[in-house]
């Protein structure tokens, strides 16, 4: 789906958006993806079982977040939908009123696919470092690899690559220790 290459890509241009496509505004321009496969579904839906229940919810862990799948974030021209996202409620008290978000999030999740993986990496991180997010986490169902970085100055820094089913206790959730195991379709 395309559009003319000297009109930048608006709200409506998502709307019109069949349902089996996600679609982001990036850099002005209309960027979209067939909706996720069940291995890619299936690491994110038991990436955010993980971290809901402690930091969401505060049960066996800290609390004090909102952890949200594919939330639609819109700030300044670009509007994004990374698969998981987490704001700490002292920055966002309450969830907004509208159907996206405003405020960038403090650590977001990527779960990359052959689809997606270039536009992640190349177009969205930069976007994430300049909107200020403190920590992200690319996870590859294929590679069975999580890759973590944290923002310094609007750079990102690796942290960790951990991988198979290493143990998961990377900032901001370093309070909770899980298997990366528990996010592979086997």
């Amino acid at each position: 789906m395309g559009l003319p290459a000297d009109r930048f890509a608006t709200y409506e241009d998502l709307l019109d958006l069949p349902e089996t496509l996600v679609g982001e505004i990036i850099s002005g321009r209309l960027v979209t993806h067939p909706r996720p496969a069940p291995k890619h579904a299936i690491a994110y839906s038991s990436l955010g079982y993980e971290l809901q229940g402690p930091f969401d919810r505060g049960r066996g862990g800290p609390g004090g977040w909102w952890i949200l799948d594919e939330p639609e974030i819109h700030i300044d021209a670009d509007i994004l939908v990374p698969d998981i996202a987490g704001w700490r409620r002292e920055r966002m008290p309450k969830a907004p009123q509208t159907a996206w978000f405003d405020l960038a999030p403090d650590w977001l999740c990527e779960i990359l696919s052959p689809s997606t993986a270039r536009v992640d990496r190349v177009e969205k991180l930069p976007i994430y470092a300049r909107w200020g997010v403190k920590n992200v986490w690319l996870i590859d169902p294929d590679l069975r690899t999580l890759e973590a970085y944290e923002n310094q100055n609007g750079r990102w820094v690796l942290v960790a690559t951990l991988k198979d089913d290493d143990a998961v206790s990377l900032p901001p959730f370093d309070a909770i220790s899980f298997s990366l195991g528990g996010l592979w379709a086997d």
